[in-house]
């Protein structure tokens, strides 16, 4: 959201895409996604990929492998992030979202393609880094005749420097939903949800 909202300051937002391949917060995603697109007048389209969750033995999408809880101290642990990193990887997700996402710009006359990779969770997931973003990139250029590029303009971020670029330019935080559960509310136990919650002090 605030890499959307971070490019929208020099360029229209022409689509926006949230992918479905049957994580459990799929359904808080999706409507997040959508209240977002609406408030900003971006048109959304919803891309389904259940075969990504049949081949994915990942705690996101299976409910019968426990989600990895930690405490915030645990978040400044190597050790302990790349454990519940192993246990939510999603085998090649971003990249799969990233040739989707592609086609669907080459086939718009789409140049950017948009994401809100950050320097923080670079550390435990290779696919947020920039070295992912230039290999990426160099593969775009053979895989688009129209030379389609990926920016990410978080990356050079941690999240608490992301919360704080929202703040300042009025992002409403609080209707994310940064759970990897799709509970009623945040589990707050979860890696992505005690990032944010550090971050925003939300």
């Amino acid at each position: 959201m605030v890499a959307t909202a971070m490019v929208r300051q020099s360029m229209p937002v022409r689509l926006a895409l949230t992918f479905d391949y049957g994580q459990r917060a799929a359904p808080r995603e999706i409507a997040t996604a959508q209240k977002i697109c609406a408030q900003w007048d971006i048109p959304h389209q919803l891309i389904e990929i259940p075969w990504l969750g049949t081949v994915s033995q990942s705690a996101l999408n299976k409910t019968q492998h426990s989600m990895p809880h930690l405490n915030v101290t645990q978040l400044d642990s190597l050790s302990d992030t790349i454990e519940s990193a192993s246990k939510v990887w999603v085998p090649n997700r971003n990249g799969v979202f990233l040739n989707i996402a592609a086609a669907i710009a080459e086939a718009n006359g789409i140049q950017w393609i948009v994401t809100g990779f950050n320097r923080e969770e670079a550390v435990t997931f290779p696919d947020n880094s920039p070295a992912y973003v230039n290999a990426a990139n160099t593969a775009l250029r053979f895989s688009t005749m129209d030379r389609v590029s990926l920016i990410s303009p978080t990356q050079g971020m941690v999240k608490s420097e992301i919360a704080t670029w929202a703040k300042e330019n009025a992002v409403p935080l609080n209707t994310l939903w940064p759970c990897y559960e799709a509970g009623d509310s945040w589990c707050r136990k979860c890696e992505s949800c005690l990032r944010f919650i550090r971050a925003t002090g939300l």
